[in-house]
């Protein structure tokens, strides 16, 4: 979804945002307590930036950058909240849940680690990702997908969250011959799969949806499936089924083309009717 002006517009509003926040941080804050709160925000922006770009397709090694701007927004964000929770006498002072059994962490996590193995970041950068996730040895995939750049770590025993990540498991365990036809069902039922209810559902699902969240709220920046691209990336893992399709980023194992996308053009009115002001 979305056309090219589309595009234009939200990554020129996600550059303005960042840069008005990175302004702000300059001066002292008017809550210190939101301050932490802000710094994760501040790294969600970049992420959302990064697949902004990516949508609208741009240069993919220009996107790293920004994955590295996340990771030192959240590393502030951390020693702040740190700090703040102990002045304060605060349990938290973030709204998010910094622990893989909650879905929209595990997601958060697992793309970040996608698109740190395709991007193929710096080693200092990906062993500060890893600081930053945490939790070795508590999902068996999320496990597995890190441990091909990071052999010595340990893995767990136990999948964190069934749907849609059982079928990604399958697919890693499944014979050579089998896992291109399996991937492409993963991607397939990837989205219809992270539906959650009420306080479980996921931070960026209903961006772009017709009636929860319009295209013109501007808060969609594509639904990019990169827990694939990451175990295609891990394991070798035939991609070529999913290839051009809706969801799944394969450019990003592609730096230097040709793209894998259709492009996506704004259906233009004859002249009659705009005529008719049709």
């Amino acid at each position: 979804m979305g056309d090219g002006s589309y595009w234009n517009h939200w990554v020129g509003f996600s550059e303005k945002t960042i840069s008005k926040k990175l302004d702000a941080l300059v001066a002292p804050a008017a809550n210190e307590t939101y301050e932490a709160q802000f710094l994760f925000d501040l790294s969600r922006d970049n992420f959302r930036l990064l697949l902004r770009r990516y949508s609208r397709g741009d240069t993919i090694r220009e996107l790293g950058r920004y994955l590295s701007d996340a990771l030192s927004a959240w590393e502030r964000s951390n020693q702040l909240a740190e700090r703040i929770c102990c002045e304060h006498n605060l349990k938290s002072c973030r709204d998010w849940t910094f622990e893989l059994s909650n879905l929209n962490h595990y997601n958060w996590c697992f793309w970040l680690v996608g698109l740190a193995l395709a991007l193929e970041i710096p080693e200092e950068q990906w062993q500060r990702l890893l600081t930053l996730i945490g939790g070795e040895g508590e999902d068996v995939l999320l496990d597995r997908v890190i441990a091909s750049r990071q052999p010595f770590r340990k893995v767990g025993t136990q999948l964190l969250h069934t749907k849609p990540y059982t079928r990604l498991l399958e697919t890693i365990d499944a014979s050579r011959e089998d896992q291109a036809v399996l991937l492409l069902s993963f991607v397939e039922h990837w989205y219809g799969e992270l539906k959650r209810k009420g306080k479980d559902e996921l931070w960026w699902y209903n961006y772009g949806d017709a009636e929860k969240h319009p295209l013109e709220k501007g808060s969609y920046f594509g639904r990019w499936c990169i827990e694939a691209v990451a175990a295609v990336k891990a394991f070798g893992i035939d991609e070529s089924l999913c290839l051009g399709h809706e969801n799944y980023p394969g450019d990003l194992l592609r730096p230097d083309g040709p793209s894998t996308h259709l492009v996506h053009r704004e259906q233009k009115k004859s002249w009659l009717l705009r005529l008719f002001g049709k």
